[in-house]
């Protein structure tokens, strides 16, 4: 069990430059509280701050990811003025994955439900347990999950959202998987080595690229088609004067692999 002398999201950083964060309170399935909102948000932004900063892997501790806001918190204190608080805060750690430059990595067991379910989807990526399940059930609760909606809309087809929010209905990994909520599915004593894969295969290309390019991804992601274009392109010819991006095409045309190390 959590003590009050642990944080409520441990920070570990490697000499790679990545950084995992573990959700730590297993005692309540990782419930999002208040205070592990604020300590979230504060760490992603110390990792949007670090330009050595390369990936992020957000974890959790015990037999689940995260089980959503933490209901007995919220029940609480019933005034709309208090929800609306709450849930902007939500949002703000939501986009503050989005906007942080390096990729981030859902890490997943056991159940992420509700805005749990919510922090899976606005991951860049994640990898699951085959034992994993995910729900927005929010519903079964009379509550519609109305926040992590946004999310899961713009990764699943939209029927598929659709009828999780209106259902509550848990999906297993692989369904998961199959719809575009999870990237890679592994066997629980697999996860980590699965979640290594990934990161290695990110942290040997050049960061300048991969922050640049999910800066755009999501950015356009909003524009109409031709805004979309014009973005991209812009975004491209500042990629192609970057000292990495010339290496690149230069070892491409040497044959040779390319000295990305020399370039930073």
């Amino acid at each position: 069990m959590t003590t009050e002398a642990e944080p409520l999201v441990r920070i570990e950083r490697d000499t790679r430059g990545v950084t995992t964060l573990t959700l730590n309170r297993p005692h309540a399935f990782n419930a999002l509280s208040e205070a592990m909102l604020d300590a979230l948000e504060a760490a992603l932004q110390a990792v949007e701050r670090d330009d050595a900063s390369r990936a992020i892997v957000l974890a959790a501790s015990g037999r689940a990811f995260c089980a959503g806001h933490d209901l007995r918190e919220m029940r609480a204190q019933p005034s709309e003025e208090y929800y609306r608080a709450l849930f902007g805060q939500c949002s703000r750690v939501m986009m503050a994955i989005q906007r942080v430059p390096v990729p981030v990595i859902a890490r997943v067991q056991g159940i992420a439900t509700a805005a749990g379910c919510q922090l899976v989807a606005m991951c860049d990526l994640a990898v699951a347990a085959e034992d994993a399940r995910f729900a927005v059930s929010g519903v079964n609760l009379g509550l519609f999950c109305s926040t992590p909606s946004v999310a899961l809309s713009r990764n699943l087809p939209r029927k598929a959202a659709f009828e999780m929010l209106v259902t509550g209905d848990f999906i297993d990994a692989r369904r998961a998987q199959a719809q575009g909520l999870v990237n890679r599915v592994a066997p629980a004593d697999q996860l980590d080595a699965e979640v290594e894969r990934l990161v290695a295969s990110i942290l040997a290309k050049p960061r300048v690229a991969v922050a640049m390019g999910k800066q755009l991804f999501y950015r356009q992601l909003e524009r109409g088609m031709a805004a979309a274009y014009d973005d991209a392109a812009a975004t491209m010819a500042c990629n192609m004067m970057d000292a990495a991006a010339l290496e690149g095409v230069q070892a491409f045309i040497d044959k040779r692999p390319p000295d990305w190390a020399s370039k930073h």
